[in-house]
């Protein structure tokens, strides 16, 4: 049975893809920052502390024929600027020491599990391509591009197979952050002045990028190439507001206030990058994902925004 390293195995993530990983056929062993109990479908684990360019993976790595790197420091929306290094240290520094270490040891293929933040934050209606100039914005934009950067020099030198996957807001069973945020939002019929925004978005759901994240483990096209990931549907934030309250049996109550004014608003409130991100649009093209790789994503939008909802009706309500 082919031996599989995920990192970041224990996350919102992580946590699917060992069960993709696992129903595929492959025996996952998970690589932990500290021990912990973990679900049926990890065969393994091992704890290899913080990530970070002084981490040692070969432990980690002994009868590895697969690598999946997860795991990330991860954006935080007003991040304080004395943190830049932090994700340095662990998205930049931390990928080049596991990957020169898979090199090392003959790992067959390293898929890394990247952000459509280093495209950019969006660019009106024109979809971002992984042949577009890469233009990171924050310091965990570029510390993923600088990532992808080690990953294709070592790839350059060695016999190390490689895929990066670009993906943009993920949500799924065990979100957190601004999209639960929404969800108890309408959950408890908010007002939000959201109705006149006239943006379209790219999402993709857990199950989506799992399913991808594991077919690039032995599909022939995928070697050398960054692939993008999304739904197949883009969506405005009313239309997703929308959708979401039909699912939880709510009221949507949009008001139509003009953007302009709503940017204006959050830069007032100290919260215009959230504001921002809500109003403007950010669109991904899969086309070459889903041509190149013979794939289409496992599910609709709309299936895999019901089955957030029902995560969210008997878990979510009272995760953190």
């Amino acid at each position: 049975m082919t031996r599989v390293l995920v990192t970041g195995a224990t996350g919102f993530i992580g946590r699917q893809l060992c069960e993709n990983l696992a129903a595929a056929g492959y025996r996952v062993r998970a690589a932990l920052r500290s021990d912990r109990a973990v679900p049926a479908c990890i065969a393994e684990k091992t704890v290899t502390g913080d990530i970070c360019g002084a981490t040692r993976w070969g432990a980690a790595l002994e009868n590895v024929e697969l690598v999946i790197h997860a795991a990330a420091r991860t954006h935080v929306l007003y991040d304080s600027p004395a943190n830049s290094r932090l994700y340095m240290e662990t998205n930049t520094e931390g990928t080049q020491a596991l990957v020169a270490e898979a090199a090392r040891r003959s790992i067959r293929r390293f898929i890394y599990l990247s952000s459509v933040k280093v495209n950019g934050e969006g660019r009106g209606e024109r979809p971002y391509t992984a042949a577009d100039e890469p233009q990171p914005l924050d310091a965990y934009g570029s510390s993923k591009w600088l990532a992808e950067q080690r990953l294709w020099e070592t790839v350059a030198r060695t016999s190390l197979q490689a895929a990066v996957v670009r993906a943009p807001l993920v949500y799924g069973a065990g979100v957190g952050a601004n999209f639960l945020r929404l969800l108890r939002w309408i959950d408890h019929e908010r007002i939000l002045p959201l109705g006149a925004v006239r943006n379209r978005r790219s999402l993709v759901s857990l199950w989506t990028l799992c399913d991808l994240l594991t077919r690039l483990l032995d599909h022939p096209a995928a070697v050398n190439g960054t692939w993008m990931v999304a739904d197949g549907e883009d969506i405005s934030t009313p239309e997703l507001v929308r959708r979401l309250a039909h699912l939880m049996g709510r009221r949507a109550r949009l008001l139509s206030a003009p953007p302009s004014l709503l940017r204006l608003a959050g830069a007032l409130a100290g919260k215009g990058a959230e504001m921002r991100r809500l109003c403007a649009s950010l669109t991904v093209d899969i086309a070459s994902t889903r041509e190149r790789l013979d794939w289409t994503p496992p599910l609709s939008m709309d299936a895999a925004l019901a089955q957030t909802v029902g995560w969210y009706r008997s878990e979510g309500r009272t995760s953190r």
